[in-house]
């Protein structure tokens, strides 16, 4: 592994241990095992290195929701999507906050774009099936709504867990997910 590529899997490291709040270059230097003018030359800043982990998080989370749809069927494609992104949440949401931080915030992220275009895809595809119950936008922002209120389930008790909820039950988060498609759908089996 190359310095650039240990440095920006140090700080992934970081972010998932102790979320963005606990990121520090002098960490990441330390596990990367380099000194702070060679951060500093790779990435300029520390928002530079944060910047560059969060794109790489992105992409990883990319790589494994294009792994993750294997169905030809359009509305069980847009499922395992849903789910895969859920999955990314739940398993890394230390990481997941800090992906969307940084999504919210208006940085440029790539693959956080393609992944966008991938959902407007997936309702396209449901469309031209004659399978959508509503406009196309509409069902992109019920899909997403949907997705990212499920992933916050798993978030919320891991970033504030004196707030007391629990983590979710898997059927509440099958209920959204089934939900969701079946508010875009005019005939759908989300199972």
């Amino acid at each position: 592994m190359d310095t650039k590529t240990a440095m920006v899997a140090a700080a992934l490291s970081l972010i998932e241990e102790g979320g963005e709040a606990h990121f520090s270059t002098r960490a990441v230097c330390e596990i990367a095992k380099v000194r702070a003018p060679t951060l500093y030359h790779h990435f300029q800043s520390a928002d530079g290195l944060l910047s560059a982990a969060i794109a790489e998080a992105f992409e990883q989370f990319l790589a494994a929701k294009r792994a993750a749809i294997r169905s030809a069927d359009p509305v069980a494609a847009l499922v395992e999507g849903w789910d895969n992104y859920v999955g990314f949440a739940a398993a890394r949401p230390r990481l997941y906050a800090a992906m969307m931080a940084r999504f919210l915030s208006g940085a440029d992220l790539p693959a956080a774009r393609e992944g966008q275009a991938m959902l407007r895809y997936r309702i396209a595809q449901i469309e031209a099936a004659g399978r959508l119950a509503l406009a196309p936008e509409a069902a992109v922002q019920v899909i997403w709504a949907s997705v990212n209120a499920a992933a916050m389930l798993f978030v919320s008790p891991t970033l504030q867990p004196g707030v007391g909820l629990a983590p979710p039950d898997p059927a509440t988060v099958a209920r959204l997910r089934d939900g969701a498609v079946q508010a875009i759908c005019t005939s759908a089996s989300p199972g």
